[in-house]
């Protein structure tokens, strides 16, 4: 028996695009963020730890002589190892190395070099970990987004053009993928290696998003 109206509600069923959708911008980043270290070594150690206190005070007073305010440095480690010589086969003790790092978010860019050096100067004999953001991240990120959304969609009319499809635009499902930090990073380098001004690029930050949008058809 045929019944017409059953095959057009089969007909009607809607059928699914998905489709992912990326969008990024390259931006100059604002703030910087480095590590700082001390590293003290003697055989006694309160010794070591009085160096080592006395030479990251200097080092703090210097930045803040520079114009960082106290909030943005901040102490992350600080860690006191015994230390071993291996002569012929056997340990002997020969002290104690006591290390104390700080972060310092830097927000004039550059003054990053200027940091470093005076840091330097002042007793830090580690810098490692020198790192630029941006401050208002989230909103470039939304600006990402929004271009992801738009190359969603920009995929989903190529692919329902080509193959003669009638697209809905107007999306059933929107998934946001995880994203990366957006950091650029670089090498930690030992106090010894800087001769005159530190010179630090800074370069540009990608910020990406990614989507996964579904629309029917």
């Amino acid at each position: 028996m045929y019944y017409p109206h059953v095959q057009q509600m089969t007909c009607r069923q809607p059928r699914v695009m998905t489709v992912t959708g990326i969008g990024s911008l390259k931006i100059t980043p604002d703030i910087a963020q480095i590590q700082l270290e001390v590293s003290t070594e003697n055989k006694q150690l309160n010794h070591a730890q009085k160096e080592n206190a006395y030479e990251m005070n200097q080092v703090i007073d210097s930045l803040l002589k520079l114009g960082i305010d106290r909030e943005n440095i901040q102490t992350v480690s600080y860690t006191i190892v015994p230390q071993y010589n291996y002569i012929e086969g056997e340990q002997v003790f020969r002290g104690y190395e006591v290390t104390n790092a700080i972060t310092v978010k830097i927000t004039d860019i550059d003054q990053v070099g200027n940091v470093i050096d005076m840091a330097v100067q002042n007793g830090a004999n580690r810098v490692s970990n020198i790192q630029f953001k941006v401050e208002n991240e989230h909103l470039e990120y939304q600006k990402a987004l929004s271009l992801a959304l738009k190359n969603a969609l920009a995929k989903a009319q190529t692919i329902a053009g080509t193959m003669q499809l009638q697209l809905d635009p107007h999306p059933i499902k929107i998934v946001e993928e995880l994203r990366a930090e957006p950091v650029v990073a670089y090498r930690t380098f030992a106090a010894k290696e800087m001769t005159g001004s530190t010179p630090i690029e800074q370069g540009q930050i990608t910020i990406s998003a990614t989507v996964k949008v579904q629309f029917q058809y």
